[in-house]
């Protein structure tokens, strides 16, 4: 595979945005290509290790082709019950999350910071029509990627769901996010 893997977070008043891990504060998007052809599992582990320190995590959705066994562990070390598979093949789950998203953010209760890659993902996705009138996101070629724009979707019904579980705003002691992985 040569899907990117991304980490975003989105505050209780709707501020989506790419976090930054390590030493040299890299953003938490992962090209294959600039790994040596694989996504580096211990980097990602890694990132979520800091924002988990820098944060307090509500609801982080995960798609889980093939990071079953990371989902659990993450949440065992920073849940529990945060942690969650969210798969984006199903278009019974993306569907409404991208309507939401797109709704959202025509309403403007999701503002974002930006990133150039988000950004490049959301102008690549096209939607894909499925049954009825509903649709899902995919990339016109191999080479545009969309991954970013998935995990933003994600991102935001994360936040929406546990601001819907009673998250409050009350400001903790860390600030409080809500991220997806892809």
């Amino acid at each position: 595979m040569d899907d990117l893997t991304v980490i975003k977070l989105e505050t209780f008043d709707g501020y989506l945005f790419t976090p930054r891990y390590g030493p040299d504060d890299r953003p938490t998007i992962w090209k294959p290509e600039d790994w040596g052809g694989r996504i580096p599992r211990h980097q990602v582990s890694i990132a979520w290790e800091q924002i988990a320190k820098r944060y307090r995590l509500q609801r982080v959705y995960c798609d889980p082709f093939q990071w079953q066994t990371d989902i659990e562990q993450w949440d065992a070390e920073y849940g529990p019950d945060v942690f969650a598979e969210f798969p984006t093949n199903k278009v019974a789950r993306i569907f409404p999350a991208l309507t939401r998203f797109t709704t959202d953010l025509e309403q403007g209760r999701v503002r974002h910071d930006g990133c150039p890659t988000t950004t490049l993902h959301v102008n690549n996705a096209q939607r894909l029509a499925q049954r009825g009138d509903t649709y899902a996101l995919g990339k016109p070629t191999q080479h545009q990627k969309i991954d970013a724009a998935v995990t933003s979707v994600i991102a935001h019904q994360a936040a929406s769901d546990a601001r819907a579980a009673g998250w409050n705003a009350d400001p903790p002691k860390r600030s409080k996010v809500i991220h997806f992985t892809h």
